[in-house]
Protein backbone atom coordinates (compact mmCIF):
# COMPACT_ATOMS: atom_id res chain seq x y z
CA UNK A 1 0.00 0.00 0.00
CA UNK A 2 1.33 3.37 -0.81
CA UNK A 3 0.38 6.28 1.24
CA UNK A 4 -0.71 9.55 -0.38
CA UNK A 5 -2.00 12.47 1.72
CA UNK A 6 -4.44 11.19 3.99
CA UNK A 7 -5.74 8.42 1.33
CA UNK A 8 -4.10 4.78 0.54
CA UNK A 9 -4.18 4.15 -2.70
CA UNK A 10 -3.15 0.55 -4.05
CA UNK A 11 -0.10 0.41 -5.99
CA UNK A 12 -0.86 -0.74 -9.74
CA UNK A 13 1.33 -4.03 -10.48
CA UNK A 14 -0.32 -4.09 -14.35
CA UNK A 15 -1.78 -2.13 -17.08
CA UNK A 16 -4.32 -2.66 -19.27
CA UNK A 17 -3.83 -1.24 -23.46
CA UNK A 18 -7.29 -0.95 -24.91
CA UNK A 19 -6.06 -0.97 -28.41
CA UNK A 20 -8.51 0.61 -30.60
CA UNK A 21 -11.57 -0.36 -29.02
CA UNK A 22 -13.12 -2.50 -25.63
CA UNK A 23 -14.79 -5.15 -27.15
CA UNK A 24 -12.88 -8.38 -28.98
CA UNK A 25 -14.91 -7.79 -32.43
CA UNK A 26 -13.48 -4.43 -33.01
CA UNK A 27 -9.92 -5.60 -32.65
CA UNK A 28 -10.05 -8.10 -35.46
CA UNK A 29 -9.27 -5.40 -37.92
CA UNK A 30 -6.11 -3.74 -36.64
CA UNK A 31 -4.91 -7.19 -35.70
CA UNK A 32 -5.14 -8.12 -39.20
CA UNK A 33 -3.33 -4.71 -40.27
CA UNK A 34 -0.71 -4.88 -37.87
CA UNK A 35 0.41 -8.48 -39.30
CA UNK A 36 0.62 -7.57 -42.44
CA UNK A 37 2.45 -4.23 -41.50
CA UNK A 38 4.87 -5.81 -39.32
CA UNK A 39 5.55 -9.06 -41.88
CA UNK A 40 6.13 -6.39 -43.99
CA UNK A 41 8.28 -4.43 -42.04
CA UNK A 42 11.00 -7.63 -41.36
CA UNK A 43 11.17 -8.74 -45.29
CA UNK A 44 11.29 -5.78 -46.37
CA UNK A 45 14.50 -4.41 -43.89
CA UNK A 46 15.89 -7.86 -43.13
CA UNK A 47 16.17 -8.07 -47.72
CA UNK A 48 17.68 -4.43 -47.35
CA UNK A 49 19.82 -5.64 -44.82
CA UNK A 50 21.16 -8.35 -46.53
CA UNK A 51 21.97 -6.94 -49.61
CA UNK A 52 23.69 -3.92 -47.79
CA UNK A 53 26.18 -7.16 -46.57
CA UNK A 54 26.35 -9.44 -49.47
CA UNK A 55 27.21 -6.99 -52.36
CA UNK A 56 30.57 -5.09 -51.64
CA UNK A 57 29.30 -2.45 -54.05
CA UNK A 58 27.25 -1.14 -51.14
CA UNK A 59 29.83 -1.06 -48.50
CA UNK A 60 30.17 2.19 -48.41
CA UNK A 61 29.24 4.68 -45.90
CA UNK A 62 26.12 5.63 -47.21
CA UNK A 63 24.67 2.09 -46.85
CA UNK A 64 26.60 1.52 -43.63
CA UNK A 65 24.11 3.83 -42.34
CA UNK A 66 21.36 2.18 -44.03
CA UNK A 67 22.02 -1.07 -43.06
CA UNK A 68 22.06 0.21 -39.48
CA UNK A 69 18.75 1.90 -40.25
CA UNK A 70 16.94 -1.14 -41.02
CA UNK A 71 18.72 -2.94 -37.96
CA UNK A 72 16.99 -0.20 -36.20
CA UNK A 73 13.66 -0.49 -37.89
CA UNK A 74 13.52 -4.19 -37.20
CA UNK A 75 13.69 -3.85 -33.37
CA UNK A 76 11.70 -0.42 -33.28
CA UNK A 77 8.60 -2.08 -34.74
CA UNK A 78 9.36 -5.61 -33.24
CA UNK A 79 9.12 -3.65 -29.36
CA UNK A 80 5.70 -2.45 -30.38
CA UNK A 81 3.64 -4.39 -32.81
CA UNK A 82 3.93 -8.35 -31.08
CA UNK A 83 2.05 -7.28 -27.78
CA UNK A 84 -0.35 -4.71 -30.11
CA UNK A 85 -1.35 -8.29 -31.87
CA UNK A 86 -1.59 -10.16 -28.84
CA UNK A 87 -3.92 -7.49 -27.26
CA UNK A 88 -6.16 -7.36 -30.10
CA UNK A 89 -7.08 -10.69 -30.42
CA UNK A 90 -6.76 -11.32 -26.59
CA UNK A 91 -9.33 -11.36 -23.79
CA UNK A 92 -6.79 -9.98 -21.57
CA UNK A 93 -4.93 -6.99 -22.91
CA UNK A 94 -2.91 -6.83 -19.50
CA UNK A 95 0.60 -5.76 -19.63
CA UNK A 96 2.63 -5.94 -16.35
CA UNK A 97 4.10 -2.90 -14.55
CA UNK A 98 7.92 -4.03 -15.63
CA UNK A 99 6.79 -4.89 -18.75
CA UNK A 100 5.60 -1.80 -19.60
CA UNK A 101 8.52 0.04 -18.16
CA UNK A 102 10.63 -2.15 -20.50
CA UNK A 103 8.31 -1.59 -23.68
CA UNK A 104 8.29 2.25 -22.57
CA UNK A 105 12.25 2.39 -22.23
CA UNK A 106 13.35 0.76 -25.85
CA UNK A 107 10.31 2.24 -27.65
CA UNK A 108 12.14 5.41 -26.28
CA UNK A 109 15.76 4.09 -27.21
CA UNK A 110 14.91 3.59 -30.86
CA UNK A 111 12.57 6.80 -31.76
CA UNK A 112 15.52 9.04 -30.85
CA UNK A 113 18.18 6.67 -32.19
CA UNK A 114 16.26 6.73 -35.67
CA UNK A 115 16.30 10.27 -35.53
CA UNK A 116 20.43 10.64 -34.94
CA UNK A 117 21.05 8.23 -37.26
CA UNK A 118 18.75 10.02 -39.45
CA UNK A 119 21.03 12.87 -39.03
CA UNK A 120 24.15 11.08 -39.73
CA UNK A 121 22.82 10.23 -43.08
CA UNK A 122 22.26 13.88 -43.80
CA UNK A 123 25.58 14.95 -43.09
CA UNK A 124 27.25 11.75 -45.13
CA UNK A 125 25.03 12.84 -47.77
CA UNK A 126 26.38 16.83 -47.23
CA UNK A 127 30.35 15.65 -46.87
CA UNK A 128 29.79 13.77 -50.26
CA UNK A 129 28.39 16.43 -52.27
CA UNK A 130 29.94 19.24 -50.73
CA UNK A 131 33.07 18.06 -50.09
CA UNK A 132 33.54 15.24 -51.77
CA UNK A 133 37.25 15.27 -51.97
CA UNK A 134 37.87 15.42 -48.30
CA UNK A 135 35.07 12.39 -48.20
CA UNK A 136 37.16 9.45 -47.56
CA UNK A 137 39.02 10.91 -44.69
CA UNK A 138 35.62 12.86 -43.10
CA UNK A 139 33.22 9.60 -43.40
CA UNK A 140 36.19 6.69 -42.44
CA UNK A 141 34.70 3.62 -41.34
CA UNK A 142 36.19 4.65 -38.03
CA UNK A 143 34.28 8.10 -37.99
CA UNK A 144 30.88 5.98 -38.88
CA UNK A 145 31.32 3.51 -36.16
CA UNK A 146 32.05 6.12 -33.81
CA UNK A 147 28.79 7.77 -34.86
CA UNK A 148 26.37 4.85 -34.65
CA UNK A 149 28.12 4.27 -31.20
CA UNK A 150 27.40 7.73 -30.19
CA UNK A 151 23.59 7.82 -31.05
CA UNK A 152 23.13 4.75 -29.20
CA UNK A 153 24.52 6.31 -26.33
CA UNK A 154 22.49 9.52 -26.66
CA UNK A 155 19.86 7.31 -26.84
CA UNK A 156 20.24 5.28 -24.44
CA UNK A 157 21.11 8.47 -21.81
CA UNK A 158 17.52 9.65 -23.30
CA UNK A 159 15.26 7.00 -22.82
CA UNK A 160 16.86 6.29 -18.73
CA UNK A 161 15.81 10.07 -17.81
CA UNK A 162 12.40 9.85 -19.42
CA UNK A 163 11.71 6.11 -18.18
CA UNK A 164 13.17 6.94 -14.58
CA UNK A 165 10.64 9.94 -14.86
CA UNK A 166 7.80 8.20 -15.59
CA UNK A 167 7.92 5.18 -14.04
CA UNK A 168 8.84 7.07 -10.95
CA UNK A 169 5.43 8.50 -10.41
CA UNK A 170 2.17 6.74 -8.35
CA UNK A 171 0.33 4.94 -10.37
CA UNK A 172 -2.59 3.88 -7.88
CA UNK A 173 -5.41 3.59 -10.40
CA UNK A 174 -7.44 3.58 -13.10
CA UNK A 175 -4.88 1.57 -14.88
CA UNK A 176 -6.32 1.52 -18.45
CA UNK A 177 -3.77 3.01 -20.99
CA UNK A 178 -6.16 4.46 -23.97
CA UNK A 179 -3.36 3.42 -26.57
CA UNK A 180 -1.80 0.23 -27.79
CA UNK A 181 1.36 0.17 -26.25
CA UNK A 182 3.07 1.51 -23.39
CA UNK A 183 3.85 5.66 -24.55
CA UNK A 184 4.72 8.20 -22.01
CA UNK A 185 1.58 10.85 -22.73
CA UNK A 186 -1.40 8.15 -21.79
CA UNK A 187 1.00 7.23 -18.77
CA UNK A 188 1.50 10.39 -17.16
CA UNK A 189 -2.57 10.71 -17.60
CA UNK A 190 -3.14 7.73 -15.53
CA UNK A 191 -0.57 8.66 -12.55
CA UNK A 192 -2.05 10.18 -9.15
CA UNK A 193 1.04 12.32 -8.74
CA UNK A 194 2.07 15.75 -9.72
CA UNK A 195 2.71 15.38 -13.42
CA UNK A 196 4.22 19.11 -14.21
CA UNK A 197 7.59 18.35 -14.07
CA UNK A 198 7.01 14.87 -16.32
CA UNK A 199 5.51 16.90 -18.87
CA UNK A 200 7.67 19.79 -19.04
CA UNK A 201 10.70 17.24 -19.09
CA UNK A 202 9.52 15.18 -22.06
CA UNK A 203 8.34 18.23 -23.49
CA UNK A 204 11.74 19.90 -23.63
CA UNK A 205 13.92 16.41 -24.32
CA UNK A 206 11.84 15.98 -27.49
CA UNK A 207 12.36 19.52 -28.46
CA UNK A 208 15.48 19.72 -27.96
CA UNK A 209 16.60 16.27 -30.02
CA UNK A 210 13.72 16.97 -32.42
CA UNK A 211 15.34 20.90 -32.97
CA UNK A 212 18.93 19.72 -32.67
CA UNK A 213 18.62 16.81 -35.33
CA UNK A 214 16.31 18.65 -37.60
CA UNK A 215 18.60 21.23 -37.24
CA UNK A 216 22.10 19.63 -38.79
CA UNK A 217 19.56 18.40 -40.89
CA UNK A 218 18.47 21.28 -42.78
CA UNK A 219 21.91 23.38 -42.56
CA UNK A 220 23.10 20.05 -44.25
CA UNK A 221 20.52 19.87 -47.40
CA UNK A 222 20.68 23.85 -47.82
CA UNK A 223 24.13 23.56 -48.41
CA UNK A 224 23.61 20.37 -50.62
CA UNK A 225 20.85 22.42 -52.68
CA UNK A 226 23.12 25.13 -52.94
CA UNK A 227 25.74 22.99 -54.49
CA UNK A 228 23.52 20.92 -56.65
CA UNK A 229 21.92 24.28 -58.12
CA UNK A 230 25.54 25.44 -58.98
CA UNK A 231 25.92 22.54 -60.95
CA UNK A 232 25.68 23.36 -64.90
CA UNK A 233 24.08 20.03 -66.54
CA UNK A 234 20.61 19.17 -65.86
CA UNK A 235 21.75 15.66 -66.11
CA UNK A 236 24.41 15.98 -63.62
CA UNK A 237 22.00 18.17 -60.90
CA UNK A 238 19.67 15.33 -61.68
CA UNK A 239 21.92 12.32 -60.77
CA UNK A 240 23.36 14.42 -57.84
CA UNK A 241 20.01 15.05 -56.27
CA UNK A 242 18.88 11.41 -56.54
CA UNK A 243 21.55 10.35 -54.23
CA UNK A 244 19.99 11.87 -51.61
CA UNK A 245 16.05 12.59 -52.16
CA UNK A 246 15.15 8.75 -50.58
CA UNK A 247 16.49 9.95 -47.00
CA UNK A 248 14.74 13.37 -47.99
CA UNK A 249 11.61 11.56 -48.02
CA UNK A 250 12.20 9.19 -45.04
CA UNK A 251 13.57 12.82 -42.74
CA UNK A 252 10.14 14.35 -43.54
CA UNK A 253 7.49 11.46 -42.74
CA UNK A 254 9.79 10.52 -39.72
CA UNK A 255 10.26 14.17 -38.11
CA UNK A 256 6.66 15.23 -39.07
CA UNK A 257 5.04 12.50 -37.62
CA UNK A 258 7.50 12.50 -34.41
CA UNK A 259 6.99 16.47 -34.33
CA UNK A 260 3.24 16.02 -34.32
CA UNK A 261 3.29 13.83 -31.40
CA UNK A 262 5.62 15.54 -28.76
CA UNK A 263 6.72 19.38 -29.58
CA UNK A 264 3.01 19.90 -29.42
CA UNK A 265 1.06 21.34 -26.49
CA UNK A 266 -1.34 18.55 -24.56
CA UNK A 267 -4.26 20.42 -24.88
CA UNK A 268 -4.17 20.53 -28.52
CA UNK A 269 -3.55 16.43 -28.60
CA UNK A 270 -6.41 14.07 -28.47
CA UNK A 271 -6.02 10.10 -27.98
CA UNK A 272 -7.68 9.04 -31.02
CA UNK A 273 -5.58 11.08 -33.55
CA UNK A 274 -2.59 10.29 -31.06
CA UNK A 275 -3.04 6.39 -31.93
CA UNK A 276 -3.56 7.16 -35.35
CA UNK A 277 -0.15 9.20 -35.94
CA UNK A 278 1.65 6.88 -33.50
CA UNK A 279 0.72 3.80 -35.78
CA UNK A 280 1.89 5.64 -38.92
CA UNK A 281 5.72 6.58 -37.01
CA UNK A 282 6.05 2.78 -34.83
CA UNK A 283 4.93 0.93 -37.67
CA UNK A 284 4.41 2.74 -41.17
CA UNK A 285 7.49 3.87 -41.71
CA UNK A 286 9.58 1.44 -40.31
CA UNK A 287 7.77 -0.80 -43.20
CA UNK A 288 8.31 2.18 -45.97
CA UNK A 289 11.87 3.11 -45.26
CA UNK A 290 13.02 -0.31 -47.38
CA UNK A 291 10.84 0.34 -50.37
CA UNK A 292 11.77 3.94 -50.54
CA UNK A 293 15.43 3.61 -50.53
CA UNK A 294 15.45 0.76 -52.78
CA UNK A 295 12.80 1.68 -55.34
CA UNK A 296 14.69 5.41 -56.14
CA UNK A 297 17.65 4.10 -55.44
CA UNK A 298 19.58 2.47 -58.98
CA UNK A 299 22.44 1.12 -56.59
CA UNK A 300 20.11 -0.90 -54.13
CA UNK A 301 18.00 -1.96 -57.31
CA UNK A 302 21.51 -3.25 -59.08
CA UNK A 303 22.72 -5.12 -56.19
CA UNK A 304 19.28 -6.95 -55.83
CA UNK A 305 19.19 -7.94 -59.22
CA UNK A 306 23.37 -9.10 -59.26
CA UNK A 307 22.08 -10.84 -55.84
CA UNK A 308 19.58 -12.25 -57.36
CA UNK A 309 21.56 -13.74 -60.80
CA UNK A 310 23.86 -15.31 -58.79
CA UNK A 311 21.18 -16.91 -57.15
CA UNK A 312 19.79 -18.16 -60.31
CA UNK A 313 23.73 -19.32 -61.38
CA UNK A 314 24.41 -21.28 -58.66
CA UNK A 315 20.79 -23.49 -59.01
Amino acid sequence: MESTGEQNHTAVTEFILLGFGSGPGTQVLPFVLFLVIYLTTVLGNTIMVLIIRIDPHLHTPMYFFLMNLSLLDLCYSSTIAPKAMAIFLQGSKTISYYGCAAQFFFFALFVVIEALILTAMAYDRYIAICNPLLYPVTMSKRVCVQLIVASYICGGAHSLVETSFTFSLSYCGPKEINHFFCDGPPLLNLSCSDIYINKLVMFVLSGFIIVITSGIILISYTYIIYAILRIRSAKGRSRTLSTCSSHMVAVALFFATVSFMYAQPSSMSSPHRSKVVSVFYTLVIPMLNPFIYSLRNKDVKNALRRTIGRKMISK
